[in-house]
């Protein structure tokens, strides 16, 4: 019976590679590896000397190999759990998108090489808790982006009726007028490069357009996007650290019901003790009646 209420006991060698797995020191080296890999990529892009490039080029495909091992053993140990996180998702994908080969028609994916540098973000628990919130705050962008997508198509429609018979390089067709307002939201080059040739033709309606279209989009839907950013970052924020006092209470929780357990625990001692006692007292008395009536 106490065997079978016994704790399983771990594989033997699965104890020992989880442990490393999850140990700080291993995530401190895989960080320190991506970092190193990154800092060879972009030494790659530089005219080196040849034998400075090959060993650069080994170096680059034992990182590979390191990634791999490091996915392999996470596979063996996690199995089918390693499937339910999506950043074991992400890091198996930037894995396999590093054995590309580079040749033909997988040149082009090869330089995808550098997404590598993306692990840090499984790595490094802040900027992974960023990024979920950033992903967290994607469905309240995808309507603002609807938002911000009908006003270019209205502005871009309206400035080709008004703006392509004088200005047809910033106005031609819904296209060149499309680019066009997406430079003039950047309020890149907009007055001197856009607005003011424009202007200088059609004073009024430019003036009105063009004023119009920046306060809608630079300075009120763009906004919306940091507030939707910012409102998620601060809810991601509110959930941890909910979650922290919800541990914290549960902790509390069970110090008190072992608190309470113990004190009961001592109030049947001290009832078996003064039954104890009591016995005592009893069976010397008695012995003292003995005695007396001997005598």
């Amino acid at each position: 019976m106490a065997e079978a209420n016994a704790p399983k006991s771990e594989t033997p060698a699965q104890g020992p590679i989880e442990r490393l797995i999850e140990s700080p020191i291993f995530s401190g080296a895989i960080t320190t590896i991506i970092l190193l890999n990154a800092a060879i990529l972009g030494a790659l892009t530089y005219p080196l000397p040849d034998w400075l490039r090959i060993a650069l080029h080994t170096t680059d495909m034992v990182i590979i190999g390191i990634f791999c091992v490091e996915i392999a053993l996470k596979l063996w140990v996690y199995k089918f759990r390693f499937f339910k996180k999506g950043w074991n998702w992400f890091d198996l994908s930037v894995v396999l998108l590093s054995l590309i080969p580079n040749a033909g028609a997988f040149t082009v994916l090869r330089a995808l090489r550098v997404l590598r540098l993306f692990r840090l973000f499984s790595v490094v628990p802040e900027m992974r808790s960023v990024v979920e919130a950033l992903a967290k705050a994607i469905p309240g962008m995808g309507a603002i982006m609807l938002v911000l997508g009908v006003i270019f198509y209205v502005s871009a429609v309206m400035g080709s009726m008004l703006f392509s018979g004088s200005h047809p390089q910033f106005f031609g067709d819904v296209g060149e007028a499309g680019f066009t307002l997406f430079q003039i939201m950047t309020l890149e080059s907009w007055s001197m490069g856009v607005a003011r040739p424009i202007r200088a033709e059609h004073p009024v309606i430019a003036d009105i357009f063009f004023v119009t279209f920046i306060v809608l989009t630079s300075f009120a839907v763009l906004n919306l996007f940091i507030a939707v950013i910012v409102d998620s970052m601060q809810s991601k924020h509110f959930d941890a650290e909910t979650e922290r006092q919800n541990e914290a209470h549960d902790e509390r929780e069970q110090l008190l019901e072992e608190f309470k357990a113990m004190r009961s625990e001592i109030a049947e001692l001290k009832t078996l003790l003064a039954a104890q006692v009591n016995q005592g007292d009893g069976g010397s008395t008695t012995s003292e009646n003995r005695a007396d009536k001997s005598e």
